[in-house]
Parts: structure tokens; sequence; C-alpha cells
């Protein structure tokens, strides 16, 4: 299978569990999170002049359910960016878009994964650590699609 091909299919994929997962969350996920966390707030604290100050409130269910769609509505964008990647690869392949469909897949696992699991199990270290570096793979992702694109001139007139 060309790395063309596998960058269609791995974004189809995504692209579909994004879809069930959104569905899941929008379906599934909301009366259960409701039940679970029906009188626990989430409180956004942040430091100023040197003690912590609450800027917000919400029912946690509400904001784990939010962060839920964030994961899915993040893995379909980057499962288009695939597609996207493995068009572009079909028409003029190079490392420049293998890596970026690595960054894109690989931050789809990350980011999108450890919001899932992240409201699913509570456990913060999933929202404090692996949801970061997925972030930071996703911008890695387009900023070398961008290099690679900026480096092909033949790409981008292929395309137009």
């Amino acid at each position: 299978m060309t790395c063309s091909k596998c960058w269609l299919v791995l974004g189809a994929i995504l692209a579909g569990l994004a879809v069930a997962a959104g569905a899941f969350g929008a379906h599934g996920l909301d009366s259960h999170f409701h039940k679970k966390y029906a009188f626990d707030e989430y409180k956004k604290e942040i430091p100023i002049y040197g003690h912590d100050k609450i800027v917000s409130r919400m029912p946690l269910a509400e904001k784990y359910l939010a962060d839920f769609k964030t994961g899915a509505q993040y893995q379909m964008y980057h499962g288009l960016a695939l597609l996207a990647v493995g068009i572009l690869a079909r028409l003029r392949p190079s490392r420049g878009l293998t890596a970026a469909g690595w960054c894109f897949l690989l931050g789809c696992v990350g980011f999108s994964g450890g919001l899932y699991a992240y409201t699913l199990t509570g456990a913060t270290w999933f929202g404090m650590t692996i949801v970061p570096l997925g972030g930071v793979l996703f911008l890695a992702g387009w900023a070398t699609l961008a290099i690679s694109l900026w480096r092909e001139p033949k790409i981008v007139s292929v395309i137009m």
C-alpha cells in the first residue's frame, strides 16, 4: 500500500470515528456524566498577585461533555487533514507530507484520545500531559505541511 493510500484510508477512518464519537458524546455520555457528576463543580483558577482566583465555575458534567466533544471535533479536522495529505502525496510524494501525516495521526491519538480518556476516567494526568503533547503534534503537522507546500511548488501547481 502506498503512503498516499495509507493517509487516505486513515483519514477516512478517523473522520468516521469522529462522527461516532460525537454521536456517543451527544447521546450516550450526556446522561452518564450528569448522573456521575451530579453535584461536582469545575472551578477555573488562575494566579492573580500570588493568589489563586476562581474566574469561572460550571458543572463538571458540562465541562467533561464539552471536552469530549472538543476531542471529536479536532479528530474530524485532522482526519480531513489526513485526507488532504493523502491526495497531495498521491500527486507528489515527499518526506514532508509523510511527516505531516504522522504528526496529524499521532496528534489525534494524543489530543483526542487523551481528551476521551480524561473525560471518561477523570484521570487529570491525561489532560495535563497527553493532551498538550497531541496539540503540539497538531501544530507540528500544520507547520510541516506548510513548509512542504512552500518547498515543493510543484505540489501547489498540480492542484491549481
